[in-house]
């Protein structure tokens, strides 16, 4: 006979460990279904976390941070190994393995490991690794088993000298000479943390710019700091032919030319891990690269069957993933609590400088016909800015003329990803720009960059209404 359970889970990811602990916590029984060895997901196994806790590794190991600080001409630190520039992030990912354990313990979740598939609406059969079978019968499932690196068949990953985003994590050596094929935010993330260490990193970009949903001046602003720390741009061509020669690989690009490299990142975009659960024969449709289709509270094509996380592609953010989780449980249960994913979703990309944004871009503002003025503050022309020697951050604002209302907020330099959230919340209650100007702040804080930013705009606005 099958375990009943409220809800069944598959995947631990930040999607489902959310999910499931919102139904636990107003009463509901949940069983949770994870196939890895361990919790968490690529959000905390092979993506978001340890991706983030190299980029910190890389500024220690390369003493990037004191290079505008202190005018030195740092080297990396002698005799680094692979074993130093991975332990920190093995620590980071162990700590969150035990948090995420004590929280499905605190809310009782019933944990199953092995793979889950789809028996029919309501039945969750799980394969254990040593074999044998139960199975799980529930009201509600939740599916939210996350993607992995989409590999092209064309390319020759050996996980030895051509990686994915994922087998990076497990590179044997720092290398001399690298190239990144993608210019999106993991390429150009990967891209910016081997420049930092040393390496002669190139990227390989189809397009004729960085990350496209970025405003265009921050986007330019990274490529600009991204050259100073030496990485090489390839722009408008794409790699026709990848094979390995001894120890190196050869990279033939559009136009003939050959390139070298010790180590590949080929960074491809991602698919959803959706094989094996048998989504099919139950009737839930999926798209392109096996992305689940869901509607506004996140149901696939099967009423009690909901979606959420990078299964459902678009914006893939662990952040957004979790409140996707929250809102379907809120609705699958009829909780009265949280029911909409918020419309204003911060951004940020992990590059040196890391970067952020929220709202609208000055490309997306013209192109809907919205009008605007800009107020910017850089870094350096505030005092913590200087204390901390980010000489070329900015705080950029798009600003509506004819009531100062805020449209969008984008950043480049040290703690964007923190600062942007100010903007968020601004944007969240539509407040305008006089919100920072009667507003106080620590001094010297790079948060002060908002007030300047909104004198920067009122006068914007205040020259475009002399112009008539």
């Amino acid at each position: 006979m099958p375990t009943r359970f409220d809800l069944v889970v598959v995947g631990s990811g930040p999607a489902g460990e959310k999910g499931a602990a919102q139904a636990a916590y107003f009463g509901k029984r949940v069983a949770l279904v994870e196939r890895a060895p361990h919790l968490g997901g690529a959000g905390i196994n092979t993506g978001t976390v340890p991706s983030k806790t190299l980029r910190e590794t890389a500024l220690y190991f390369s003493g990037l941070r004191q290079r505008g600080l202190y005018g030195i001409d740092y080297s990396l630190k002698d005799g680094l190994t692979v074993a130093d520039f991975m332990h920190r992030k093995q620590v980071v990912i162990e700590n969150e393995w035990q948090l995420i354990a004590r929280n499905l313990e605190r809310h009782d979740i019933h944990l199953f490991g092995g793979q889950a598939s789809l028996l029919d609406a309501h039945h969750v059969a799980v394969d254990r690794p040593g074999g044998g079978r139960e199975v799980l019968e529930a009201a509600v499932i939740l599916l939210a088993p996350g993607s992995s690196p989409h590999r092209p068949a064309e390319v020759p990953f050996d996980d030895e000298l051509v990686y994915d985003s994922d087998s990076i994590l497990d590179l044997r050596h720092i290398p001399r000479a690298m190239t990144v094929v993608g210019g999106g935010v993991i390429g150009c993330e990967y891209a910016s943390v081997f420049t930092a260490l040393g390496a002669e990193v190139t990227l390989i970009e189809g397009r004729d710019r960085l990350l496209p949903f970025v405003d265009a001046e921050i986007a330019n602003r990274l490529r600009l700091e991204l050259s100073l720390l030496g990485l090489e741009f390839r722009f408008n061509t794409q790699v026709t032919a990848l094979a390995r020669r001894g120890e190196q690989v050869a990279l033939t690009l559009q136009d003939g030319q050959e390139l070298t490299a010790d180590t590949v990142l080929y960074a491809a975009g991602r698919q959803s891990n959706v094989d094996g659960l048998g989504l099919a024969a139950v009737g839930v449709r999926t798209g392109r690269r096996g992305v689940i289709e869901v509607n506004a509270h996140y149901q696939t094509s099967v009423p009690n069957i909901y979606a959420a996380g990078d299964v459902i592609g678009f914006p893939a953010l662990a952040s957004v993933s979790m409140e996707q989780a929250r809102v379907a449980m809120v609705h699958a249960f009829g909780l009265q609590y949280k029911e909409a994913v918020s419309a204003v979703l911060p951004l940020a990309v992990y590059t040196v400088p890391e970067i952020a944004m929220v709202g609208l871009t000055e490309e997306a503002a013209r192109e809907q016909g919205v009008d605007y003025v800009v107020g910017r503050c850089a870094y350096e022309s505030n005092a913590r800015g200087q204390i901390i020697g980010d000489l070329a951050g900015l705080l950029k604002l798009l600003v509506a003329p004819e009531d100062g209302r805020l449209l969008g907020v984008h950043l480049i330099g040290e703690l964007a990803s923190e600062l942007v959230h100010l903007g968020a919340l601004a944007l969240q209650h539509s407040s305008c720009v006089h919100t920072f100007i009667d507003s106080v702040y620590n001094y010297p804080t790079l948060s002060e960059c908002y007030k300047y930013a909104a004198y920067d705009a009122l006068g914007a606005i205040q020259r475009q209404s002399a112009a008539g």
